[in-house]
């Protein structure tokens, strides 16, 4: 289905619902089509190839909301959707935050963001990848005794909004990746460990060989894994594992949970919540971003450039038009989550970072999500390896790392320029120090 073909269809959406007497309405469109592959053992193991399509419409009556989803495009298939959605409006509460985000708000910029590369590749060619990235993970050792796969993905799409002020945006996007999981094998045991990349445009993906030898590499540092004892240390997250705790404060200074005061980010805004040599700021124009766009899941224009944390102070929660109509504030652009987080670093590469930490535990893998939102209580299953003297001593598992994230976020004492620019947000490895480490 073309843009044109969508655009057809919100257009029909928002016109039935506004000539049955909805104050506002709102349509989301959406088709694409995929692939997926995986090979394991050198052999075909699945293709899954995707062709999908969404309509989701929102009306508003009387401050009372209702919403409605359908696979059916066709004219009938749209109204009967709308009908849904008027009919689940009668019976909700009304209350005065729900509607469309303001019409002054609404994006009018139209450049191109560079967010679509179909990849060209035929199902044979995807598998011959999959195949070789396999391949060459197998080959790195003979330690590496079984595989879970290497598998590929391409999506490709179109995608349109459009609401009762009169907006309507269409756009087109894609996303392929490349992964691979392999097992290691020693007489101390069994590891596993995966490598992977993902882009908008395949020809920016790693090497299948690459991923593959990356995916064995990590797998046999693993071997040999062992417990430790408990004590207070500091923690180096990994760039991957970092992400995880830029995630939780973004989670923490959302407006639902600032509204419902179910977060340990209350109140906080204009004060210090991490070292002064933080910036966390969202860059929802780059070219070619994983999750860059010009509006909002709402229409709202986004700026180039926001900071969410400057100098390690909090500027500002997140925020869709109804979580801050409850809070008495004005939208940031951001229904639909934050887009292209990049965190700032203190100047050090990971082997600087572990000289710096001297003794301590690199993480490199998290279990579990033993979290508490509202107290910022933090505890889970890790894996990884021990430092002393600047250097990897061995691998470790079995073990928890815990703390309050008030607490962690304020004794972070260094951020490394090894991003992980893959997905959404780009960062790089963060020590922390005085972290209850649990293990035998």
């Amino acid at each position: 289905m073309s843009q044109i073909d969508l655009t057809k269809a919100a257009e029909i959406a928002i016109d039935y619902a506004t000539q049955q007497g909805m104050d506002q309405v709102e349509a989301a469109l959406h088709q694409g089509v995929g692939i997926s592959i995986t090979a394991r053992q050198q052999e075909l193991e699945t293709v899954e190839k995707h062709n999908d399509a969404q309509l989701v419409v929102s009306v508003y009556k009387d401050h009372k909301t209702g919403s409605a989803s359908s696979a059916d495009m066709s004219e009938t298939g749209i109204k009967s959707t709308v009908d849904a959605a008027m009919s689940i409006a009668r019976f909700t509460g009304a209350d005065d935050c729900l509607g469309l985000a303001d019409a002054d708000l609404m994006a009018t910029d139209s450049k191109s963001l560079d967010l679509h590369h179909p990849w060209r590749a035929d199902t044979a060619e995807m598998v011959d990848i999959a195949l070789a990235c396999e391949a060459a993970a197998l080959g790195v050792d003979d330690r590496i005794t079984n595989s879970e796969g290497a598998s590929v993905s391409s999506y490709s799409g179109n995608a349109v909004y459009a609401n009762s002020h009169g907006f309507l945006r269409s756009g087109s996007g894609s996303q392929h990746s490349l992964s691979c999981s392999v097992i290691g094998t020693s007489d101390k045991g069994m590891q596993r460990d995966y490598w992977y990349d993902s882009n908008r445009n395949a020809a920016k993906l790693q090497p299948a060989e690459t991923i593959g030898k990356l995916a064995a590499e990590r797998t046999l540092q693993r071997l040999g894994a062992r417990q430790i004892g408990s004590k207070q240390a500091s923690v180096m997250f990994d760039p991957i594992m970092a992400k995880s705790l830029i995630s939780h404060l973004i989670g923490a200074i959302k407006g639902g949970a600032i509204y419902k005061k179910a977060s340990f980010m209350l109140d906080k805004v204009g004060e210090s919540v991490l070292p002064d040599f933080v910036t966390i700021a969202e860059n929802p124009h780059k070219l070619g971003g994983a999750s860059s766009s010009l509006y909002d899941g709402e229409g709202v224009a986004t700026p180039e450039y926001r900071a969410l944390v400057e100098s390690g102070m909090l500027q500002s929660y997140v925020l869709g038009s109804y979580a801050a109509r409850k809070l008495g504030l004005v939208t940031t652009a951001n229904a639909g989550g934050v887009r292209n987080l990049t965190v700032s670093n203190t100047g050090q590469d990971a082997q600087r970072l572990l000289a710096q930490m001297g003794t301590g535990l690199l993480v490199t893998e998290l279990i579990g999500s033993g979290i508490n939102m509202v107290t910022g209580d933090y505890s889970r299953g890790a894996a990884g390896f021990w430092v002393e003297n600047g250097e990897l001593q061995f691998p470790v598992e079995e073990i928890t790392i815990a703390g309050n994230l008030q607490d962690m976020y304020r004794n972070i004492v260094a951020i490394g320029n090894d991003y992980d620019s893959r997905g959404n947000t780009e960062c790089g490895s963060i020590v922390v120090e005085g972290m209850t480490v649990a293990g035998s």
